[in-house]
Order: C-alpha cells, then structure tokens, then sequence
C-alpha cells in the first residue's frame, strides 16, 4: 500500500512537472509558430511603426541620438516566458541608414531574433516594447551576421532622455523599453539578437541574408516596411 501511495505521488510530481515544462515550451515557441505566416511577419512590421512613432511623438529618444545612430532595432511586445527563471524572446525589424557613412535615408527592414535572460524582470511586464539606438559600426556588422550578446559582445546602457541626455556616455547601443505605457531608458545586458534569416525569406523571397537587406539597394520594403521607413526619415535629416 506505502508502495502504491509513494508510487502514485511520483507519478503525479511527475505530470506536474511534465506540464510545467510543457507550459514553459508553449510559452517559448508560440511566437515563432505564429511567425510561420508572412501576414504575422507583416503586423510585426506594422507594430513595431506605431512603438516607433509612440516613441518619436513622446520625445523619450533624443533627437540628435536618433540623427546620429548608424541602426535602429524595434522589437514589439516581446514576452516574458519560463519557469522559475526570468527570460525574454520576440522579434522585430532592424533599419540602418543608407550610405558609406550611415547618413543617408533608412533602409528596407530586416527581421531579427531578440532573447535574453532578465529582460522582461527589469521592465516589470509580461510583454514589453523596446527600441535600440545602434551607434557603432562595428557593432552593426556583428549584428548582420550572427549572434551579438549585450554587455559581451556590444556595450550597451540605457537610453538617456529628457535632462539625462546631457550627460549620456558613449555607448554602442542605447536601449529603451515601454512599461505601463510610457518609454523610458533600460539595461538589456545579457540579451542577444541575431537575424531572422526565416522571416526575410517569407518576407521578401529567396535566401537573402540580413546585410544585404539592409545594406543594399535591391530589397523593396512590404507596406509595413516602407511605413516604417517614412516614419524615420520624416524625423531625420540625411545628406547622401
């Protein structure tokens, strides 16, 4: 009898922890299933314009931090998913200016992969809009063409704003994120992006990889992607 009770209390830590770690799976994997789709790849496009025009109306980012950023990263609604420990996942478009210099008009968007391990703690949200300033070449490189770990492979501090802008140090990234609906600055040390070479294929065909989408001129943006772009350029003056 002890040995039928003891045995059916294993099984059922046993379900229990296979459900939690279903769950945990399930949390992990649904974004990605969901970009399986171009329209879901579209509406993160068309998201990720109005965090961006949220953003600009708001006047949290700087303006001449905006004008001088080789790349900019937005990354709508990512969420907070696991179990027991904190982590983030989630995708969004990635825009450089155009140029040898990076001070010409915005590109066409390619998608990044966006994860990290205390993202979503720091903001307090289950689900959280961020914006990365890239200011630094090298790190735009890096970025394009493989996997970038924040605070290891990039230097990257919270973004100034307001009477803190004054006072911003040279970092590679700045970031922000959006919680209770107002953008401020945050740490994303730890986070890494890299490309979403799936969704650029869905989203504009063959096997082009994120450099060439961005740093070419044979690319044409969807709807959601040239929105995006007249949002940037109408803020930012470019020159060649």
């Amino acid at each position: 009898m002890l040995q039928n009770f003891t045995a059916n209390r294993t099984t059922g830590t046993g379900r229990v922890v296979l459900y939690i770690l279903a769950a945990a799976i399930a949390l992990f994997a649904a974004p990605h299933m969901r970009a399986a789709d171009k329209q879901d790849d579209e509406d993160t496009l068309q998201k990720a314009n109005v965090v961006l025009s949220s953003m600009l109306s708001g006047g949290t980012i700087p303006t001449h931090l905006l004008a001088t950023a080789k790349c900019i990263v937005i990354l709508p609604g990512v969420k907070k998913f696991g179990v027991g420990i904190g982590g983030s996942g989630g995708r969004g478009p990635m825009l450089c200016r155009g140029g040898e210099n990076f001070t010409g008009g915005w590109s066409t968007p390619a998608m990044m992969s966006f994860g990290g391990a205390s993202i979503g703690l720091q903001v307090g949200g289950l689900s959280t809009d961020f914006v990365l300033l890239v200011m630094d070449q090298k790190v735009v490189t890096q970025m394009l063409s493989g996997k970038t770990k924040m605070g290891t492979d990039a230097t990257a501090t919270a973004g100034p704003s307001g009477a803190t802008a004054a006072a911003a140090t040279d970092a590679q990234v700045y970031s922000y994120g959006r919680a209770k609906g107002l953008f401020a600055g945050v740490s994303i040390s730890g986070a890494d992006t890299s490309p979403d070479n799936s969704a650029n294929s869905r989203l504009y065909g063959g096997s082009l990889d994120a450099s060439s989408i961005v740093r070419g001129n044979s690319v044409h943006p969807t709807p959601g992607g040239q929105s995006l772009i007249s949002t940037l350029n109408s803020k930012t003056h470019h020159h060649g």
